[in-house]
């Protein structure tokens, strides 16, 4: 899909706009940067609205900031912001230091042993470790541990297989994917993922630990699950979201 928008974009380059159809769907490509402003800005709030359709049972993890419709994503955006302030950031910032500091150890034993590096998956790993610390309050401990599940629940998510290629076909016809699209889905990827936050949170109630981080936004909307209808699983989904994404 990005190459189809990459070659409207450059095959118009004298044009504001251009109109296309996805899938027999009229659909209007802007080239202008007035017009991009527009929309993300003064007209937002009638093009909240995300491409796509959220599966929540065939695809659970769908259900992240990133792809809920205009309804769901207001509030659980609410709950998200501050999260991400700068002062939050800031008061996360030794964590990311701590990190580092390991990375930088674990650099110079690989470069006193004069081998290969590959660079992607290095990098991958000290993401793994900055995503457990900040995010979960957890030493993961991925660039030591070749067999991490953080790791492999990563490369799991990105990985192409056929089944991968049969839920993206499968996907053109809506109906049937909404019923039997579950049949498909990595189940051991989403229990992962609401285990190691319901195992979180319930240390972190037991021990009267707090972090000031998501996990604790977590906890709140535990303790308050009337507000703003969000639920724990949107939030839980949005950070794994945003966390991934990094590392691609």
């Amino acid at each position: 899909m990005g190459e189809f928008y990459k070659d409207i974009y450059n095959r118009y380059s004298n044009e504001a706009m251009v109109g296309v159809f996805l899938r027999g769907k009229p659909a209007l490509v802007l080239r202008d940067p007035e017009y991009i402003k527009q929309v993300l800005i003064k007209d937002f709030t009638t093009f909240a609205d995300r491409l796509g359709t959220v599966f929540e049972k065939a695809e659970p993890m769908s259900m992240h900031l990133f792809r809920l419709d205009a309804v769901r994503w207001r509030p659980l955006r609410t709950r998200l912001s501050p999260i991400f302030t700068s002062g939050k950031l800031k008061d996360m910032f030794h964590l990311l230091l701590n990190c580092s500091d390991h990375f930088e150890k674990y650099l110079d034993q690989i470069v006193s042993k004069d081998g290969i590096v590959e660079c992607r998956d290095l990098t991958s790993k000290f993401t793994t470790d900055v995503i457990g610390s900040c995010a979960f309050g957890l030493e993961i401990n991925a660039l030591k541990e070749e067999n991490n599940q953080f790791q492999k629940m990563g490369r799991k998510i990105f990985r192409s297989t056929s089944k991968t290629v049969i839920r993206i076909l499968l996907r053109e016809v809506p109906w049937l994917y909404k019923h039997f699209g579950y049949l498909l889905d990595d189940h051991d990827v989403t229990k992962f993922m609401t285990d190691v936050t319901r195992d979180t949170i319930q240390y972190r109630k037991q021990n009267n630990i707090s972090r000031h981080d998501f996990i604790d936004t977590l906890i709140d909307l535990k303790d308050n699950p009337d507000k703003l209808g969000v639920n724990s699983k949107n939030i839980t989904f949005s950070i794994f979201a945003f966390s991934y994404r990094s590392r691609r």
